[in-house]
Parts: C-alpha cells; structure tokens; sequence
C-alpha cells in the first residue's frame, strides 16, 4: 500500500481514515429547474443529517454541440435537448440563493463542473471543494483546471479503469484529494457495484476511498462505509416518480434518513479493532462460564 493521506479538510470536516464518513446527497439536475425544489431537496438532506448537497454545473453551449441541443426532445420546457439542458442550468441569482440557504442551515454545498467556464463561475462563491464528475475523468485540460484553483477535489471513476484513473491521479496529484469508486448505470445493478474495488484503489492510490452509487435501496451504501468507504454519495429525491433521468436512481428523503441512521450505526459497531472483553459481558461470565476445564 502506498503511504496513506490521512484526511482531507473539507470545509471543517476532515474526510479520510479514523474519521465518521462524509455524507454527500446529490442534487444534481433533480431539482427539474425549480430553486423551490432545490431548497426542499436541500431541506431534506438536513433532516437526513447529510454533511453535503452537490449540484451539477454545466456551460450548455460549450459541453454540448449544435445538433445536439437541436436533437428533438420533448420535455417540460420545450421540444429539443437545448430547450431541455438549458431549462435545468442554474445561473448566479439561484446559487447565490442555495448559497445562503445552505449557509443558514448549516450544511456544505459544492457542484461537479462539466467545463472550464464552469468552474471559473463556481470559484466566485468559495466551495469548499470541487467534484468531479465520472464522466470528465478522462478530460486531462478539466482536471488541470480545477487544480489550479488549488481546492481540494472528489473524483469519480465510473466507467474508468485503473489506467485512465492512473491519468487523472498523475495529472491532480494526491494532495487534498479523495477518490470515490462507482459504477455509472442507472440505477447499477448489484452484480456491477464491485465494492471490493474501494480496497484496490486504496491500496493503489494511498488517498481516501468513498463511494458513489446509483443502486437502488442502500444496504449497498451501508457496505461500503464496512469495507472502507470514508464518503458516500447518493442522489436525493423527493419522489423516485418525478419526471427526470436521475430520479430512479435516488434515494427519497426517508431512504435517506435510514442510509444515515445506518451508517452511523455501522461505523459505532466496527469499533476500533482491539479484542476486549466488556464490563458488559462480566455477568455474564459468571453465569454461563464454567469455572476452569
């Protein structure tokens, strides 16, 4: 095993070894547009206990081409995939909201940006961090841009193998830097989760390992956090039905609940590895123990 970065301080949580894991609900586009269902979403992963909410940041005329954004589509805002991505793009009036929405109820918000630009216009409200998105792990001039800012950064690796994650790790360096393994179907089904992955890449790559996943339900999630996971992130609803690609591979607001209660619960009942007997178990010995033989 390479030698292993303890933590990383996110806002004033630190994230890694020996540390409670670090709760991340994804927002994402699941928001539909709304800020009002952005701030119950947010709300929600208050309740839930959550340490973190993250959006998605996108330039739509930069990630996306021409024909793609004319491509037909129908959705609630229109009848192409433009009409579509930029109907779910927040601008600065919306963040600045969530900005002091999140601040007033005490909880980290950050975004994974999907350009340059992006991340030049997430800068202005100070994240606490930048994640990045699985599927821009390969984008080397990205990845060199959100170092320059010298935040720490959460890297996804859906859909990568160890090579291209070699890549991305040799291009941010280690520093402040957390990898979360993940599988990027939606939802994944349990056969493709691979959580045993979290052990290769901590051995591999000597930084803290969390865990990003898209399956439905969250005794997957639980594991995670037993076999190592220092951060979990799950994509929040408030109701799986709603209209939206992500929304069937998220949690609702009561899922959620449980994930945390669970988790909590995990992390107390893995102890810290020293074999003991308890005071507990005393009476216990002098009941059922036969004395000597």
């Amino acid at each position: 095993m390479k030698n292993m970065k303890q933590t990383v301080k996110i806002g004033e949580r630190l994230v890694g070894e020996n540390q409670p894991a670090f709760i991340i609900a994804e927002i994402g586009i699941n928001h539909n547009g709304s800020l009002e269902l952005a701030k119950k979403l947010i709300a929600a992963a208050v309740v839930a206990g959550c340490d973190g909410v993250k959006f998605q940041k996108r330039t739509v005329d930069i990630v996306y081409t021409p024909e793609e954004l004319a491509r037909p589509r129908e959705n609630p805002f229109g009848n192409t995939n433009g009409d579509l991505k930029y109907g779910l793009e927040f601008g600065r009036a919306e963040y600045q909201e969530i900005a002091a929405y999140c601040k007033s109820n005490n909880i980290l918000w950050f975004a994974s940006a999907w350009d340059e630009a992006s991340v030049d216009f997430l800068e202005q409200f100070e994240p606490p961090c930048y994640k990045i998105a699985s599927a821009s792990l390969t984008d080397d001039n990205l990845l060199k841009h959100h170092r320059s800012y010298q935040r720490p950064i959460i890297l996804s690796t859906g859909m990568s193998n160890l090579e291209q994650i070699d890549r991305a790790v040799e291009i941010l360096g280690t520093d402040n830097l957390i990898i979360m393994h993940c599988t990027s179907t939606y939802p994944s089904q349990p056969a493709e989760l691979n959580l045993r992955a979290i052990s290769t890449l901590k051995e591999r790559y000597g930084v803290p390992i969390g865990y990003s996943g898209h399956e439905t339900g969250i005794s997957a999630s639980i594991a995670a956090v037993a076999l190592g996971a220092c951060a979990i992130e799950r994509h929040i609803t408030l109701d799986r039905t709603m209209w939206g690609s992500d929304q069937s591979a998220s949690l609702e607001s009561q899922d959620f609940i449980q994930l945390v209660k669970n988790i909590r619960t995990v992390e107390t009942a893995l102890g810290d590895g020293v074999k003991r007997v308890y005071d507990s178990e005393i009476p216990i010995i002098k009941k059922l123990r036969r004395v000597g033989g």
